[in-house]
């Protein structure tokens, strides 16, 4: 945890379905820290929310970072093929932004995505990340059209679990 500048004490562990109403609440704040305008953040509210089924299913692996009572961040992914997972979404809380928990939650997803046996991950970003997921070690190989904001365009990229978590 050396890469955190707050010495808090956090953990990091599985949501439960009762976390989804405030996954979802971090995720529009988090979205909305970037400066995106009501009626962008209107239109991206479906996209940006999480519920109890999601989280129970199976197919999602979804974990938060919590320190006490606050939440920090989380993180979820879904399997796309035995050797490909997606991550459906990374999302600090804005009070947290910046403070190195951005990147252990990525790295626990890598770790987990390994642990499940993939070998890639696909990542699509919202512009203002894309620079973080580069600097972790994921390469832009598209643009794909935003399922929120027809004739958007959302950087596409990849990352190698082989070469970037050894």
């Amino acid at each position: 945890m050396s890469s955190v500048r707050s010495p808090i004490t956090f953990e990091i562990r599985k949501a439960r379905p009762e976390d989804a109403p405030a996954l979802s609440q971090l995720a529009i704040h988090a979205k909305a820290y970037w400066g995106y305008s009501p009626a962008f953040m209107t239109a991206c509210r479906p996209e940006l929310t999480y519920t109890s089924a999601q989280i129970i299913h199976p197919q999602f692996h979804f974990f938060l970072a919590e320190t006490g009572d606050r939440l920090i961040g989380f993180y979820g992914l879904e399997p796309c093929s035995a050797q490909e997972m997606e991550l459906l979404a990374l999302f600090v809380s804005p009070a947290f932004i910046r403070q190195g928990y951005g990147r252990i939650l990525m790295q626990h997803a890598q770790k987990q995505a390994m642990a499940c046996g993939t070998q890639t991950l696909m990542i699509q970003s919202d512009p203002n990340a894309e620079a973080f997921y580069l600097a972790m070690g994921a390469r832009a190989i598209a643009k794909t059209e935003s399922a929120s904001i027809s004739g958007r365009y959302l950087p596409l990229l990849v990352l190698d679990l082989a070469n970037c978590c050894q």
